[in-house]
């Protein structure tokens, strides 16, 4: 009996023995499993998180990149989303267009603050220009400051979305003005302050900034107006830095015909005088408050360089004033001094076209205008029908700026000096 009792407890021993070992493998089982799970959830959570931050790095890289490019210039200005950008201008409303260059559209948006921009989406399907130029405008933007430049804001670099964000000028663009696409009239004084602070911007890029910088693209739509009519120079996109020690650089075309300097246009040699050109045709456009090209003219007056020429060896350049301005009264002697300074600015070869400096003294009378200007040299481009510019208008005798000297300034025989002391009230 006691045999089978021992039997049996010992059976029990043995039964207990597996199930504990069975548990035990149970255990160790479970926490192998739980410790693989853990193992494939970290992994795919790391590997979910790698993804993300690489998606974020891969649509972060333009502004880091543009960070490094701009040596830290970037801090003055502001990083706004694409999403922030698409709420304030309402999903780029057409309502909300102010309008559209070569970049790309320009809409007005308002900030959460309440304040209103001017927001510059890059178009990147329709554009000639691309992120080398948004680069290039949100570095030279960055770079320099003046109150006759227009502010850059900030900026977004998101994904394929490149996008500027300006302060807004309540009244627009120049073009809109004189070109008689809005109601809005400028008195002489107006248009004197506008002609004189493009120049101070113009002379700040070329000489008072810490970068010599060519705008290459100067014209009325380019020029924006604040609440005052103040004028600000914008749309950097096709701006170039200049060496100090260049006397030019070789440059592909860029810019606006009718804007452009015969150097430039034909030779492809760009400095600084190529934005005084384009600053000489647009002072006559705001004067004669007219298009430099207009083919719905008489033949001699499609031109607006060449109209100005020609009134001027005729003594009656104030033809080519506005209309109204002549109702409203102005002095002739301010009108007739900033007409000859135009045609200064126009001189076929850029070594006597005078500096923004000499513009602007002379603009204020700190100088005497005791040059007469040459006869320019005129781009026919009205003849191409593709906007083309050909070489065979200019004169072959037209020669490259470092091959001719300055030649003298003489009065051209069919003209005589206006008086100065006239004025029309």
């Amino acid at each position: 009996m006691r045999r089978l009792l021992q039997e049996e407890t010992l059976q029990e021993d043995n039964l207990s023995m597996k199930h504990h070992t069975w548990g035990v493998f149970y255990i160790i089982g479970g926490l192998v499993l739980c410790l693989v799970l853990l193992i494939i959830i970290f992994a795919f959570r790391k590997s979910i998180r790698t993804t993300q931050l690489g998606k974020c790095v891969k649509r972060e890289d333009s502004c880091k990149a543009a960070k490094d490019y701009f040596s830290g210039k970037l801090q003055t200005i502001s990083y706004f989303s694409f999403r922030t950008l698409k709420e304030a201008s309402k999903n780029f409303d057409e309502c909300n267009l102010l309008g559209e260059g070569g970049f790309g559209p320009v809409y007005l948006g308002k900030l959460q603050d309440g304040r209103l921009v001017a927001i510059k989406k890059l178009s990147l399907e329709k554009s000639q220009q691309g992120e080398e130029e948004f680069l290039a405008e949100v570095r030279m933007i960055t770079s320099i400051q003046h109150k006759n430049l227009l502010r850059l804001l900030g900026c977004c670099s998101e994904g394929p979305q490149r996008v500027l964000v300006y302060e807004y000028m309540k009244n627009r663009s120049l073009d809109l003005i004189i070109y008689g696409k809005s109601n809005q009239y400028l008195n002489w004084n107006m248009r004197f302050q506008i002609i004189l602070g493009i120049a101070r911007g113009l002379q700040y890029l070329h000489e008072e900034s810490h970068l010599r910088i060519v705008h290459r693209d100067i014209k009325a739509s380019n020029i924006l107006l604040d609440g005052n009519f103040h004028p600000r120079i914008g749309d950097f996109g096709l701006a170039r830095f200049f060496p100090e020690n260049q006397a030019y650089l070789s440059a592909t075309l860029a810019g606006t015909l009718g804007y452009t300097a015969p150097e430039y246009a034909i030779r492809g040699e760009l400095s600084e005088k190529a934005d005084i050109y384009s600053f000489g045709v647009l002072v006559l456009e705001i004067i004669s408050c007219r298009k430099n090209t207009d083919l719905t003219l008489p033949s001699e007056m499609q031109y607006l360089p060449e109209y100005a020429w020609k009134l001027y060896e005729r003594s009656k350049l104030i033809d080519l004033i506005d209309s109204r301005m002549q109702k409203d009264g102005f002095s002739v002697k301010d009108v007739m001094k900033t007409i000859h300074m135009a045609l200064l600015c126009l001189q076929s070869h850029p070594n006597i076209r005078p500096a923004m400096s000499e513009i602007v003294a002379m603009l204020t009378w700190k100088v005497e205008m005791v040059k007469s200007p040459l006869k320019p040299t005129f781009l026919h481009h009205r003849q191409q029908p593709k906007g083309e510019v050909s070489r065979e208008t200019i004169s072959d005798s037209f020669p490259s700026t470092l091959e001719t000297e300055s030649p003298s300034l003489t009065q051209p025989p069919n003209s005589r000096d206006f008086d100065v002391d006239e004025n029309i009230v």
